[in-house]
């Protein structure tokens, strides 16, 4: 595992400078930007005593491999990978069910970022994926998902349909999305703990995945198009859980 990784973007790098400051090495700017939000970054930077290093456009596109920087990137202590036994420390044991998202080979960067702002927002406890053939914590889903990585806890496991099988014995209901199920999720009444499984949006859940689920559910479709954008239907199942919850 590499001992530094880069972030970029104003939010991942506000977020993890507010949240996990020890973890900061250095930050890069944009040479000549003088707009509030990146001035108020690094005026905090150097008030916790973080180098600045301005640099011109070119050296940041290169550092961010062609992506949208938005003028800062920042050089960071990586952290372990949080796996199987970290899961149990993510869920509150003060009355509150778990509520969990598992995303069964997300491997758009994308993708990934927009599912983690949405557990975020939606108050999810960790969001689970398999630690191969999916995309990891890259600087690209940092960005996207706009300081949700830096709160959002995300366990790697190695077997998903025996971790499914752990979580049934701890009491937790898995909800697979298909869009071959019967039911629709606005006919789910989600009560106590429970976990929502989506899949990719070419295949869906893999078979092993969708055996191990207690119970399969549909979004409802009404127009021309067969499936939903993966990041899109995962923030609609997770805040029909929200609001009947709420």
């Amino acid at each position: 595992m590499p001992k530094s990784e880069l972030i970029y973007g104003m939010h991942a790098v506000a977020a993890l400078l507010k949240r996990q400051p020890e973890r900061v090495i250095e930050i890069y700017t944009l040479q000549g930007r003088v707009d509030k939000r990146l001035i108020d970054i690094i005026n905090k930077a150097q008030e916790c005593g973080f180098s600045v290093q301005p640099m011109h456009r070119k050296s940041l596109d290169e550092k961010s491999d062609g992506e949208q920087h938005q003028g800062i990137i920042m050089r960071i202590k990586t952290q372990k990978i949080l796996t199987e036994p970290d899961l149990d420390a993510c869920i509150p044991n003060a009355g509150v069910p778990p509520f969990l998202l598992i995303l069964d080979g997300v491997t758009d960067p994308h993708n990934l970022g927009a599912c983690l702002r949405s557990a975020d927002a939606a108050g999810v406890h960790a969001v689970i994926i398999p630690k191969d053939n999916t995309v990891g914590l890259t600087p690209v889903v940092r960005k996207v998902a706009c300081g949700a990585a830096e709160s959002m806890p995300l366990i790697h496991v190695t077997n998903l349909a025996r971790f499914i099988r752990q979580l049934q014995e701890k009491g937790i209901w898995i909800y697979g999305t298909d869009g071959e199920a019967t039911q629709s999720i606005y006919d789910c009444k989600f009560e106590g703990g429970i976990a929502i499984v989506m899949g990719t949006e070419e295949k869906g859940m893999r078979r092993l995945t969708r055996e191990h689920c207690d119970e399969l559910i549909k979004l409802p479709m009404a127009g021309a198009v067969s499936s939903l954008n993966v990041s899109v239907a995962t923030g609609v199942c997770l805040f029909e859980v929200v609001r009947q919850r709420n």
